[in-house]
């Protein structure tokens, strides 16, 4: 009998790509839909996983493992359900150790030297930033998704207009992560903390990149870097590239950094993936941050390099199996492009699905998915970064890197969009 896995925030796209994996032996069920649990404004933890564990227990079979691939809740409900089953997953309070920035940064610093300086910022007092650090620096609440409220700040101006930013919507993910700290005993600096806190980093410079890899055993795996790609003059991601084209001792440090982390972490029965900044001129990296779970952003393009996507490495996880082999896929570059706009506006078309079939039916390799919908403001859209707007996400396999840009390019001009009130850049 294939093993019934429950897919908490399932959508189409992923169900699509976790149809593909080679193993024939799973089933996979909806344990809510993404549009329940991504991008809402009132996020109650309590009521959502009433909603999931109902769901569960209505199942006539066999409930072989959850699985999930999506930042806060998901990532941290996932354990929560796991534990109360008895099913393999990742402790949770090795989980929150990753999602509270603060305690990750202070545990991260127990092991590795390649933290960016960092410190609480007081959002109840002046909004001078702590002594040791000077601009420019990031700020961002402990708690947040997809760098909503992250800011470079650079200058005295945008410090305040952060902190401003910030003080009014911190709430929106930091209470719902009250709930999940207080499900762990937490060390006294970190209960002083809590779930409402501001915090202050250096700003790294350079490349910016991906780890990907899995917990097992005791023991950290890496299977993948993946290169992360900015517009210029911004920190709005113009695409993931796979494989990374860093040079091998670079890459060689990072698997050596990720696994002292991931191991201290306590993570186990998981996957993750680890953001960092490799400055060239210096030769220097810089950890951002830690996620308890693999990003299903590479999941098509793992699939089409290595020939099976990282979801595999999650399922069979869950399941409590030793992740198998990768052989290779039918390309030898991928990546995920973000098609953006930096201004506001409202979207007077979009791709249909007829549209959309045109473009991958014309090319081999690639996968349109349209995030601005006909219609919508995208002012209002849900999970963007503080500076663009996403309007179309185009995964493109490729033979090599100049056949990736020539693709992508060809989508661009395929796919009709207009914006109003607006520039229309599409990048």
């Amino acid at each position: 009998m294939p093993a019934n896995v429950f897919v908490l925030g399932l959508d189409q796209l992923n169900l699509d790509t976790l149809a593909h994996l080679p193993q024939e032996d799973y089933a996979f069920h909806e344990l809510l839909h993404k549009d329940e649990l991504i991008g809402i404004d009132d996020i109650d933890i309590p009521a959502l996983l009433n909603r999931a564990e109902e769901r569960l227990e209505s199942f006539a079979g066999p409930i072989d493992a959850v699985i999930g691939y999506w930042d806060f809740p998901v990532s941290s409900m996932v354990p929560i359900l796991c534990r109360r089953r008895g099913l393999p997953s990742a402790p949770l309070e090795a989980v929150v150790k990753c999602e509270h920035k603060y305690w990750s940064r202070l545990e991260q610093r127990k092991v590795i030297g390649e933290v960016p300086a960092f410190a609480l910022v007081d959002l109840e007092g002046d909004g001078e930033l702590p002594p040791d650090l000077e601009l420019p620096v990031w700020l961002k609440p402990v708690k947040s998704v997809s760098s909503e409220l992250a800011f470079h700040v650079g200058d005295r101006t945008e410090l305040d207009e952060a902190l401003g930013a910030i003080r009014e919507g911190i709430d929106k993910y930091g209470e719902p992560f009250e709930f999940v700290l207080d499900q762990i005993d937490l060390p006294p600096e970190i209960a002083a903390v809590g779930a409402t806190a501001c915090l202050a980093e250096e700003a790294a410079v350079g490349q910016q990149l991906t780890v990907e890899g899995y917990a097992q055993a005791g023991r950290a795996h890496v299977y993948g870097i993946i290169d992360s790609l900015t517009y210029p003059d911004s920190s709005s991601f113009l695409r993931y590239q796979y494989p990374s084209r860093l040079p091998a001792q670079v890459r060689a440090r990072l698997v050596d950094i990720s696994t002292r982390v991931i191991e201290h972490l306590g993570l186990e029965s998981t996957t993750f993936n680890i953001e960092y900044f490799w400055d060239p001129d210096r030769d220097r990296i810089r950890l951002l941050e830690v996620n308890p779970r693999h990003s299903q952003s590479h999941a098509k393009m793992f699939e089409a390099v290595d020939g099976v996507s990282n979801h595999e490495v999650m399922v069979e996880l869950a399941l409590g199996r030793a992740p198998g082999e990768r052989t290779g896929g039918a390309y030898g570059v991928a990546a995920k492009w973000f098609l953006r706009t930096f201004d506001d506006g409202v979207v007077t078309r979009s791709p249909s699905p007829e549209d959309v079939a045109r473009v991958e039916q014309e090319l081999d390799g690639v996968t349109v998915h349209v995030v601005a919908q006909q219609g919508g403001r995208l002012s209002e859209l849900a999970q963007q970064d503080s500076y663009s707007y996403e309007l179309a996400q185009v995964f493109v396999g490729a033979r090599d890197e100049a056949e990736l840009i020539e693709k992508y390019e060809r989508v661009v001009q395929l796919l009709p969009i207009e914006i109003t009130d607006g520039d229309g850049a599409r990048g």
